[in-house]
């Protein structure tokens, strides 16, 4: 039986002053059919302090989610130590590693994008992205971050609605979450 790849999301993050905001698209997609529009895959962990946005299996993420909020209790919500172990651990554990997913985590002052080749990647800019449409909606808000006033909230939104108009496995079903 043949796998279909499932294609699914796009998540943006902007951080700007003193704030972060980070948005995800609501499809997904197997193979050339949409399965669902309304997907929620951006989340609270951590006494709701920190956000998380997945890109890829929603099983996979779930599990990725319910691992990573463990690192955040185990090291009192210290963002950066908890990515840093939740990245090796990822990278080197034989059944996390074949999990397909990539996040976005922010805690409001830091932003990281992580993947399961144990890759922790700060943004220089503040403008994170991942996912099918990613590339669009990042090339969207650094444009707008260098270009308008508009806040980190209204930036990914706007971002969104730009990926969604050209990545046929985004839509505009978006959810937006934000630290101050």
């Amino acid at each position: 039986m043949k796998r279909v790849k499932t294609r699914s999301t796009t998540i943006v993050a902007v951080k700007k002053g003193e704030g972060v905001a980070l948005a995800g698209d609501g499809q997904v997609t197997m193979g050339d059919t949409v399965m669902k529009h309304s997907a929620r895959k951006v989340r609270r962990l951590y006494q709701n302090k920190v956000i998380v946005g997945f890109a890829g299996s929603v099983a996979d993420a779930q599990s990725l989610a319910d691992n990573f909020e463990s690192k955040l209790e185990s090291t009192n919500g210290n963002l950066t130590r908890a990515v840093v172990e939740f990245a090796k651990e990822w990278r080197t554990d034989r059944i996390l590693r074949r999990l397909e997913a990539l996040m976005i985590v922010t805690d409001g002052s830091l932003l990281y994008i992580l993947s399961g080749d144990g890759n922790v990647i700060e943004p220089d800019d503040g403008i994170a992205a991942i996912g099918s449409g990613g590339m669009y909606a990042a090339a969207a808000a650094k444009a707008l971050v260098q270009n308008t006033e508009m806040s980190a909230k209204e930036i990914v939104v706007e971002a969104m609605r730009i990926a969604a108009d050209i990545c046929i496995y985004t839509n505009a079903n978006v959810t937006v979450d934000a630290l101050p």
